[in-house]
């Protein structure tokens, strides 16, 4: 089976293709241009660079959230587009679960931490690849008393693995970060993980039943729910 898989939730984007569970071609940038200018374009580099058709592909896959509202959309949006266009199905995984997929073997409880701005982060926590938490988004301070929860070492990856250390290291014990070029969440990852969890017996989607998963109300939307509220208190 073969699986193309986009990832572009936070600050980075990728591209990966694999193919029963081996990576056969991916490619990372971290450029600072928006994801709509990067990501389409990278994929086509890189099928073309390994003479690979997209027409072969079985299944495409992205991480559908959380993340950045914006980021997570293009991902969802080109996924959807990608495989509409070939009658192929989709298949979703959390940008959260992709992130601490590298470090399932890892002896520590694995806490994935995205920057969701305002003392606030999407997390989700993992144990040798079993979920410990589900995703959601909350304080700082409320994750540290998860962490303390757990008993065990934990180390810290995702965009916001720093942030939290700088905040958190020395209040919660045994806590570390693996490397700042090792906290991203990478394409390859998140096709690994969509492989596995269809093995498992998990359904791939139609493209049209694929949606993004944000965990808190966009930023747009919410300025217009103020200003529909200030009307009406008018």
């Amino acid at each position: 089976m073969r699986i193309l898989a986009l990832e572009c939730s936070s600050v980075s984007a990728s591209v990966a293709l694999t193919e029963n569970g081996r990576v056969l071609c991916s490619d990372f940038v971290r450029s600072g241009l928006t994801h709509s200018q990067t990501l389409l374009p990278m994929l086509e580099k890189m099928l073309k660079e390994n003479s690979v058709g997209i027409d072969t592909v079985d299944v495409f896959a992205c991480t559908a959230g959380p993340g950045s509202f914006t980021g997570v959309r293009i991902g969802v949006a080109a996924v959807k587009g990608l495989a509409d266009a070939r009658n192929k199905p989709c298949f979703a995984v959390s940008s959260l679960e992709t992130a601490a997929y590298p470090l399932r073997d890892r002896e520590e409880v694995v806490c994935a931490v995205m920057d969701a701005r305002c003392n606030q982060v999407y997390t989700a926590s993992f144990y040798k690849g079993e979920r410990l938490t589900e995703d959601e988004a909350i304080l700082i301070d409320e994750l540290k008393e998860k962490l303390l929860g757990f008993g065990k070492s934990v180390v810290l990856t995702g965009d916001g693995a720093e942030l939290v250390f700088s905040k958190l290291n020395g209040e919660v014990p045994s806590l570390c970060v693996i490397p700042p070029d090792e906290c991203f969440m990478r394409a390859s990852s998140a096709a690994l993980l969509s492989e596995e969890k269809m093995n498992a017996g998990e359904a791939p989607l139609a493209s049209k039943r694929l949606l993004p998963v944000y965990l808190r109300v966009p930023q747009a939307q919410r300025e217009l729910n103020n200003k529909n509220k200030l009307k009406g208190d008018k």
